[in-house]
């Protein structure tokens, strides 16, 4: 089946006759439905920013990953790639014109995208979003009964070492440190809210970060805190380097976890001795397809081929990961199976999407610690 990138105002698939064009509303919940389906191929659209613009990189990892997935299962798939600008309103125009012309719709990659076509309500085809919404309140967002959002989520791991946290903490009080970033500042509440609902002790404390990395006074009071308070452990909403000052400041005893921003290896990096030590006993989790190449969903795609010369990029390896398991979502709903469970390369996945009904999706990461430096999974993942 052809692939083929097409602006959001051409007319890249021939128009059907009206009366195909309204029995292929998927999920299917008659046999007539899907009769008429399995006759025809199912057209998807990737909807992406263009390569040009501020998420130029982020898009290409996802079209490069949904293509990998594509070539290996690419049977009745009718594929587009359509491509807009960045803002909310150029995807929300592509989104609006490839809704009257293609039964599934892959996107949009950014937050604020996502967030426009959610609360737009013109939802009216499956619609697998590649972000979440930025939505208000604490709680799980209200989507349209079409439309899951499957994008990758600090707040969503945050809240998963939560889970993890509460199985195996000793008693005392927590620690949630971060600084004023805003994807850390998310990620230490997400993990506050998911552990008090838990009947854990938590307190949020927020570093400076003059020169992006944590400050000395900060530090050092944060030690007097740990020496006074003893607390069980510490969450840290922070990234490689400053997890690895942390460490040094606050020792080695004080358990430590982490999300995947503390793992800033891929696993086809450049230098077997590019390692980190430091963070020996760390815990974290991250996608399987950043630790786990044996795992036999990972090991039948081929890894992103880059440029010798620069060092892999593990958020950009986590999106196109992203493409890959977005593809397999998006085909598990072409086949009309509207609940399903997938081994996937981000996470075990758990999928229901159900005509009138709301829909539903979870992605379980794999729990993994530091050894000799590098992140390792656990052998109990809870």
């Amino acid at each position: 089946m052809p692939v083929w990138a097409a602006s959001p105002t051409a007319d890249s698939v021939p128009p059907l006759a009206q009366a195909e064009a309204s029995a292929r509303q998927l999920p299917f919940t008659d046999a007539a439905n899907v009769a008429a389906f399995q006759s025809a191929p199912v057209r998807m659209a990737l909807l992406l920013p263009n390569r040009g613009g501020m998420f130029g990189a982020a898009a290409d990892a996802v079209r490069t990953g949904f293509l990998a997935a594509y070539a290996r299962q690419k049977e009745n798939i009718q594929l587009s790639i359509v491509e807009s600008g960045d803002s909310a309103a150029d995807m929300q125009r592509a989104y609006d014109d490839a809704s009257g012309k293609f039964d599934i719709l892959i996107g949009p990659l950014s937050r604020s995208a996502v967030t426009s076509v959610a609360q737009s309500g013109r939802v009216t085809k499956p619609t697998i979003a590649l972000a979440q919404p930025d939505l208000p309140g604490e709680t799980e967002p209200q989507l349209p009964p079409m439309m899951l959002t499957v994008g990758l989520s600090i707040d969503d791991e945050a809240r998963q070492v939560a889970n993890w946290v509460e199985k195996e903490k000793a008693p005392g009080k927590i620690f949630a440190v971060s600084t004023s970033v805003a994807w850390q500042k998310r990620a230490a509440r997400s993990f506050l809210v998911r552990a008090r609902q838990l009947g854990l002790q938590v307190e949020a404390l927020e570093l400076s970060t003059p020169g992006n990395a944590l400050s000395a006074p900060g530090l050092a009071q944060l030690v007097r805190r740990i020496e006074q308070e003893k607390p069980a452990l510490i969450f840290a909403a922070l990234d490689a380097g400053q997890t690895v000052q942390l460490r040094s400041a606050v020792g080695a005893e004080l358990p430590l976890y982490g999300t995947s921003q503390i793992n800033p290896f891929t696993l086809n990096r450049s230098n077997p001795n590019d390692k980190l030590p430091e963070l020996d006993g760390v815990k974290l989790i991250d996608l399987p397809w950043q630790l786990q190449p044996d795992n036999i969903a990972v090991a039948r795609y081929p890894r992103p081929a880059g440029n010798e010369s620069d060092r892999p990029n593990p958020d950009l390896a986590r999106l196109y990961a992203l493409g890959i398991d977005a593809y397999r979502i998006a085909y598990e709903i072409a086949q009309q199976r509207s609940g399903f469970d997938l081994d996937g390369v981000t996470g075990r996945l758990n999928v229901n999407m159900v005509t009138g009904g709301s829909t539903y999706f979870q992605r379980q990461e794999t729990q993994a610690v530091f050894q000799d430096g590098l992140p390792v999974p656990t052998a109990d993942q809870y």
